[in-house]
This record gives structure tokens, sequence and C-alpha cells, in this order.
């Protein structure tokens, strides 16, 4: 199981990446910029996750995460030199299924780490949203996640279906969570559903 999930997490920040240079891509930065968006993106939340944990940064011990993130990037630049244009939608496809990845990969490192499920379900919603905050700030884009569609509830959602599943099904777990997590938001992207939290009076603006 323990190498599922390390593929599974270089799958995360493969994908991540890919969503963080198509960003740059649309904002027409240069290689710096190209590298900068793609790591923030693909490795923001989970240092972040691990800062809180107190637990030490993933890719310091593990460099094969920082040549993910480069042949990730490399590939895609490669791809965008024969597209002319790349639709918004392609960028939120890509950030959904990075979503799907981080959100299950990060309450699997709390709870490998002996947190309680409750805390998983918070560290799995912050290695999937922040990086792509991070990301989305720098761009000096308004983030996904503040936005009215679904975005940190899918993340929470397939957060919860992972904990519940884990300790009886791992990999029924893995591919629920990152399932639920993966619908929602491309449902999320193609109907527009958010959760109205304020009525809208127009008589208040």
């Amino acid at each position: 199981m323990e190498v599922l999930f390390y593929w599974a997490d270089q799958a995360g920040v493969a994908v991540f990446a890919v969503a963080g240079t198509l960003l740059a891509f649309r904002k027409h930065m240069d290689g710096f910029g190209v590298i900068v968006l793609a790591s923030a993106t693909a490795i923001g939340g989970g240092t972040i996750r691990d800062l809180i944990l107190g637990l030490p940064v993933f890719w310091t011990e593990d460099q094969t995460y920082i040549y993910t993130i480069l042949g990730s990037a490399l590939v895609t630049i490669i791809w965008l030199r024969y597209k002319a244009y790349i639709p918004m939608t392609t960028l939120q496809v890509a950030d959904a299924i990075g979503l799907a990845f981080f959100a299950t990969m990060g309450a699997e490192k709390a709870l490998s780490a002996g947190f309680s499920p409750f805390i998983a379900v918070i560290m799995g919603t912050i290695s999937a949203c922040f990086g792509g905050m991070i990301r989305d700030v720098l761009a000096r884009d308004v983030p996904m996640v503040l936005k009215s569609e679904l975005y940190a509830t899918t993340c929470i959602v397939g957060a919860i279906v992972y904990t519940l599943l884990v300790p009886f099904y791992p990999i029924v777990a893995l591919v629920a969570g990152m399932l639920s997590t993966l619908i929602i938001r491309l449902g999320a992207i193609r109907y527009q559903w958010s959760l109205p939290v304020f009525r809208d009076n127009p008589e208040h603006y």
C-alpha cells in the first residue's frame, strides 16, 4: 500500500505542476515564472500541511518530487508550443484532478502520523487547496477557492470519504475519496454548484 500511496502522491504533484504551467502560459510568463507557478501549485499545500503537523517537509526528504515538477512542466511546455490558446476549462479540469489526489493523500499523511480523522480531513483540504491558492495569488487572479463554485467543500467530502473507509478497505478508500472529490468538482465547474450563504438583496448595493 505504501508504494501505491507514494505513486498517487507523485501523480498529484505532476497534475498540479501541469495546472500551474497552464496558468503561467495564460499569463504569458517566462521560464522562471513557469517553474515558480508549477512548484507553488504542486508542493505549496503539502509544504504548509507538513509545517503545521510538525513533520519534515516531504520534498526536502525526497527530491524526486522536484524532478516530477520539472518534468511535468517541461512536457506541458512542449505540448503548449503547438497550442495557440488554452481554454480556462482545461486549467480547471487539471486543477480538479490535482484536488482529487491531494485531498486523499493529505488526509493519509495526517493519519499515518497518528493524527485524528478530524485533523486528517483538515490537512487533506489544506494539501489540496493551498497550493492552488498560492498559485492564483502569485498570478494575480482571484483564487479558485474564493469563487462561488464548490471548491474546498469537494476536498472536505473526498477526505471524509477516505478517512471513513480507509480502516476497512484502503484501496477502495483511495479510489472513492479521489472520485468523490473529482466528480463533485467537475459538476461544480459544469453546473456552477455552490453553497450560498448570503441572500442576494439588490437594495443593499
